[in-house]
């Protein structure tokens, strides 16, 4: 399972509603960033034969299955301060994040 927060949720929404024809939010990890593995989100169409699908709270998540069992669990909220909005990840499988909040790494 993954878990948006009320404030994720809308900021995907306000996002999303800037988009053409690509109702589906997807949440990858890949190879990169200070960790060692980072989190990677975009707005598609499409759903892939090894893509999990997800309803949390009216958006559609997609997540390859590699990706998935690196953040089952994960918590994903929005927050804005000085600096701006990000995204935060909590993510309970990670074992290091970086400062940023996007890098971590699983043992």
């Amino acid at each position: 399972m993954i878990h948006l927060s009320t404030a994720a949720v809308s900021e995907i929404e306000r996002v999303m509603s800037k988009q053409q024809q690509k109702p589906l939010f997807r949440l990858a990890v890949k190879p990169g960033g200070c960790s060692g593995l980072f989190y990677d989100m975009a707005f598609e169409s499409v759903v892939n034969d090894n893509d999990i699908v997800l309803n949390s709270h009216g958006i559609q998540v997609v997540i390859d299955t590699q990706s998935f069992q690196r953040i089952e669990g994960l918590h994903l909220d929005y927050s804005e301060d000085l600096m701006g909005g990000a995204f935060r990840f909590h993510n309970p499988q990670a074992s290091t994040t970086c400062g940023c909040g996007n890098s971590f790494s699983i043992n």
